[in-house]
Formats: C-alpha cells, sequence, structure tokens
C-alpha cells in the first residue's frame, strides 16, 4: 500500500484531479481519489498481476479474469471472489484503456477473447456495475462508488489518457528545462 502523504500518491491526485475537473466534469472526491490510488497502486506489477488462477499463475489476459470471476460456471468458490475479480477487471482494464491503450491489442494482453479497445471498456464498465450491486455489509459504503465508476467509466478512460499526456510531457527535457527556467 502506498501512504496517501508518497509523493507519487499526491502527484496522481493532483493530476487525475484536475483533468477530472477541468476537463470532463467529474468532481466526486472519492472517484478522484480512488483513480489516482489506482494508479498509485499499479506502479507495483504485483498489483497490477494480482488476479492469480487456481495454480498460481498470474492473468494478465482479460478473457481468463473474466472466466475466473465466475460463481456459478467458473472456478470462483465465491461471490465474493467474484467480487474481488470484477473489481480487479475494472480497475485493470480502466488502467490500461486510459494509460496504454495502444497495448489494449497486443496479443500478449487479449489473446483473442476480448477483440479490442471497446469491449474492454464493456468488460470493465460490466465488471465496476457488478461490484456496484455487492451493496450489502461490509461493501455498502463503497458500492455507489462503483456504481459511479461504471456509470462514467468512459469519462475516465479519456481523463487517464490526459494524465498519460502530461506524464509524457513531464519526461520531456525541454518541458523540465522550460520548467526550471520559469522557477
Amino acid at each position: 500500500m502506498i501512504p496517501e502523504t508518497h509523493p507519487l500518491q499526491q502527484l496522481f491526485m493532483e493530476l487525475v484531479g484536475r483533468h477530472y475537473a477541468h476537463e470532463i466534469g467529474i468532481r466526486d472526491p472519492q472517484v478522484v481519489g480512488y483513480v489516482a490510488h489506482l494508479l498509485a497502486e499499479f506502479c507495483d506489477a504485483e498489483q497490477l498481476f494480482g488476479i492469480r488462477d487456481a495454480a498460481g499463475k498470474p492473468l494478465s489476459d482479460v478473457g481468463e479474469m473474466l472466466i475466473e470471476s465466475d460463481p456459478v460456471y467458473g472456478p470462483a468458490p465465491s461471490f465474493d471472489r467474484e467480487r474481488q475479480v470484477r473489481k480487479h477487471i475494472g480497475d485493470y482494464t480502466l488502467f490500461f484503456a486510459g494509460m496504454f491503450p495502444e497495448s489494449i491489442n497486443h496479443y500478449r494482453l487479449r489473446r483473442q477473447r476480448l477483440e479490442g479497445f471497446v469491449d474492454w471498456v464493456k468488460a470493465g464498465k460490466e465488471s465496476y456495475y457488478i461490484v456496484s450491486k455487492f451493496e450489502h455489509f461490509e461493501y455498502a459504503k463503497v458500492a455507489p462508488l462503483f456504481a459511479q465508476l461504471s456509470n462514467k467509466f468512459e469519462q475516465c478512460v479519456y481523463g487517464l489518457n490526459m494524465v498519460k499526456n502530461d506524464l509524457q510531457e513531464m519526461q520531456h527535457p525541454i518541458v523540465r528545462r522550460t520548467g526550471e527556467l520559469l522557477m
């Protein structure tokens, strides 16, 4: 877990907050905080590839994750496992669609199960919707957040793409030198 006081977490909060508020009109602090925290957490590959099959193999294919999430016809032993995997699918597809959309059609990430960007968005949106329907007991407080993430999935992807563009600009030497001269 990356603490909220970590500089990386603060950078993502500032970037996500600015783009979500100004460009796409999402000013919900829960959504902004969740997406910023997701970016920080997914800097760790263990978190990014945190869903494993029964053999312990990390899953990177969304189609395999969807199968893993099925508590009726698939290997998920409980509805809690379905929720865990579906939440990860939403996070994973949001992250890749927003930050690395060019990688979605790469063979390693999709393996013929999902046919590209639109299917990834549908899988992520549907997964967050399913997570939002877990609205009892310990999940009651966060269910509305996942409903928001489902309803605004495409806008969240677009906002993350703007964050990606900012991060790329920050890496460019001319931008860094210009920033240093201005300060």
